[in-house]
């Protein structure tokens, strides 16, 4: 089984792909352009874009959002989490925590997936902190800065074979990958 899925973020494709390859479903890159509407839940940013996509690509066409969440700072970045990476980085969301004792966050993933012509919405969370400075060498984006709750240690410095098995991701693809080898093939 193979899906589609609409990005162009290489690291994230890679991370997909091992996230999914024990399921025995391949992903390949869809280099389409994705209406990313404007609203607070990674859920609905996902849906309203496969929705879209869907009509034109068809099934097994995958879309992802990810949000993080932090808590001192009203839920910022947010849906925008990407948009603020690429403008002010680690340091400059660091900067914005200078001296807050609350370092509590959320990083959600919602899974968007086509098929049937109905879009299915699959959601992880892991909840964390925000370290004070970035940590380890693995991963990308909010990875150095990431620590899931209980762990210790940030995303980076788990590395990507830990990481793949726990993260907000891995629990989106994970439920999608489930839902697609049982439900949708019992639907076939």
């Amino acid at each position: 089984m193979r899906i589609r899925l609409v990005t162009n973020n290489p690291h994230k494709l890679a991370e997909v792909s091992q996230i999914l390859a024990p399921y025995g479903i391949e992903v390949e890159r869809l280099g389409a352009e994705k209406v990313e509407v404007q609203h607070d839940d990674v859920a609905e940013i996902a849906k309203k874009a496969a929705e879209n996509l869907c009509v034109r690509y068809g099934d097994y066409v995958v879309v992802e959002d990810t949000g993080l969440y932090i808590e001192a700072l009203g839920g910022f970045p947010g849906p925008y989490a990407e948009y603020v990476y690429r403008t002010i980085g680690l340091s400059g969301v660091l900067k914005l925590l200078e001296g807050v004792a609350n370092r509590r966050a959320v990083f959600r993933c919602a899974a968007a997936l086509c098929l049937g012509g109905r879009v299915e919405v699959f959601l992880g969370e892991v909840r964390g902190t925000i370290a004070q400075v970035p940590r380890g060498i693995g991963g990308f984006g909010y990875d150095p800065i990431f620590v899931p709750e209980g762990l210790g240690r940030t995303y980076a410095e788990l590395g990507d074979d830990v990481k793949n098995k726990i993260s907000h991701r891995a629990q989106a693809f994970s439920k999608l990958a489930t839902w697609l080898t049982t439900t949708a093939s019992k639907r076939a």
